[in-house]
């Protein structure tokens, strides 16, 4: 049946591509419109905050750590804009710093009102399903799923009163698992969540996008390289009677590989962040990602998992267990 039907959807997606965009409208004026950003110690967030606070928003940067290095960058920046940007602490699988956040926002609305949420916090890590325990699968399904989901039940009156925008961070390993399915498995539902949420938004005028970038690990630092010995390290007894310091070692350094080649310049997903903040017509999801990355996504998306499978299982045929 996918064959009868995959130079229909091949055509689709052609036409979608060549479609233009929506012309004439001009993007929004920033003055006045407020912004909260999670996640802003560093990243994306951090760029976000910059790039906003320059284009004339009012930002609230959201820190995990107020007194770090990239609040402090922060705060020197809103010391030469007029209050424009404000740095407050926000661990997002916190509901007290949740409500603080919307009080404090409250309490310092511009005129226009409050425009948009950015659910950018999140983390990452690398192990095979069974390296992991229970208690990393419930922290990164706090902070990378609920994280999001309590920040924008928090603010969701707010933005329906004022027509705004939600913007949230995916990725495309959201398509796919390689190393990280822990990751991949809190991006996979927060698509999920914004599919619901986008058209549930659509009859108060709220517009909600979801970002999609490649690997950019190297910008982010989202996925610092990783220690067999570490790894290793942590395993349990029944872990470690199946797998041996050598796979765990071939492992380590084939992730680490990936994670070197991620693309520096975070500025080309930030370009994206704006555009869904700003645009008249924003996208339902921006991809920012590398041509064989994008294809990759096809593959997983048209084809049948065995195809996809496939191509994978030859990605990893170097790591073998001896």
């Amino acid at each position: 049946m996918w064959v009868t039907a995959l130079p229909l959807l091949l055509l689709l997606l052609l036409l979608l591509l060549l479609l233009p965009g929506r012309r004439g409208a001009s993007r929004l004026e920033p003055a006045g419109r407020a912004v909260l950003i999670t996640g802003c110690d560093s990243g994306f967030g951090h760029l976000l905050a910059l790039r906003l606070h320059r284009l004339g928003f009012t930002v609230f940067a959201g820190c995990l750590c107020p007194g770090g290095a990239g609040a402090r960058r922060l705060q020197r920046e809103a010391a030469a804009g007029a209050g424009r940007l404000r740095v407050l602490r926000l661990d997002v699988t916190c509901g007290r710093d949740v409500q603080a956040a919307k009080e404090l926002v409250l309490s310092h609305l511009p005129d226009t009102g409050f425009w948009g949420l950015v659910n950018n916090a999140g983390i990452s890590t690398f192990g095979e399903t069974g390296w992991l325990s229970m208690e990393k699968y419930e922290k990164f399904t706090d902070v990378n799923l609920l994280g999001s989901i309590r920040t924008t039940l928090a603010f969701l009156p707010l933005l329906r009163k004022y027509k705004g925008r939600i913007v949230f961070m995916s990725s495309i390993i959201a398509y796919f698992a390689l190393g990280n399915g822990i990751y991949s498995m809190t991006k996979a539902a927060i698509e999920k969540f914004c599919d619901a949420l986008r058209l549930e938004m659509k009859k108060f005028g709220v517009q909600v996008s979801i970002i999609q970038p490649g690997n950019y690990a190297r910008s982010t630092k989202i996925q610092p390289p990783v220690s067999a010995e570490e790894i290793w390290n942590e395993l349990s007894e029944e872990e470690k009677a199946v797998y041996n310091k050598e796979y765990v070692q071939e492992w380590a350094n084939f992730f680490n590989s990936i994670v070197s080649e991620g693309s520096p310049n975070g500025n080309e997903v930030v370009d994206a962040m704006v555009d869904a903040l700003m645009s008249p017509a924003p996208k339902a999801r921006y991809m920012i990602a590398r041509l064989k990355e994008k294809a990759l996504v096809l593959v997983c998306a048209l084809f049948p998992t065995v195809v996809m499978d496939f191509f994978l299982s030859y990605a990893l045929s170097k790591v073998k267990l001896r």
